[in-house]
């Protein structure tokens, strides 16, 4: 079992012998902690750096001359030697082959994120069918405007 489902079993387990009602995850560690179900590993220190630099960088944002705020670093995920990396760039300087693929693979997490939601609605609205179904539209055009519009 990987790190993920371990933590994914730790909820599980909170959801049988504690409550079955929406739980924060700082709630469900302090009790997995408090019953020796969690503790820290030894973390390779690279790994946690570049973990944290990652974080760091997709939180850096500017704004232009004409008020858009704007994200300065972009990754691009690859494969070299069999290996998976996130190559980084200042969107002010990237070539544009990177950016071309940064913003393409922005976009397939877009659409992957839409696709995991239709499947989730779906499903709420079958188990769910004594009540009302949940409407979901995925056209986001207005919404993007309406944005436009504010910053104007």
């Amino acid at each position: 079992m990987n790190y993920s489902q371990q933590m994914q079993q730790l909820m599980h387990r909170y959801r049988t012998e504690v409550s079955d009602e929406p739980a924060d995850p700082r709630e469900v560690a302090a009790w997995a902690i408090r019953k020796k179900l969690w503790e820290p590993q030894p973390t390779d220190l690279v790994s946690r750096c570049a973990r944290d630099l990652t974080r760091a960088l997709r939180e850096e944002y500017l704004t232009d001359e004409k008020g858009r705020r704007y994200r300065v670093n972009h990754a691009v995920t690859m494969s070299k030697d069999g290996e998976q990396l996130s190559m980084w760039a200042n969107i002010d300087t990237a070539p544009r082959a990177h950016m071309v693929k940064a913003f393409a693979q922005r976009r397939m997490q877009i659409v992957g994120d839409c696709f995991q939601l239709r499947q989730d609605v779906d499903h709420y609205n079958d188990v769910s069918a004594e009540t009302e179904p949940i409407q979901l539209v995925l056209d986001f055009t207005e919404d993007v405007e309406e944005r436009l519009y504010d910053l104007a």
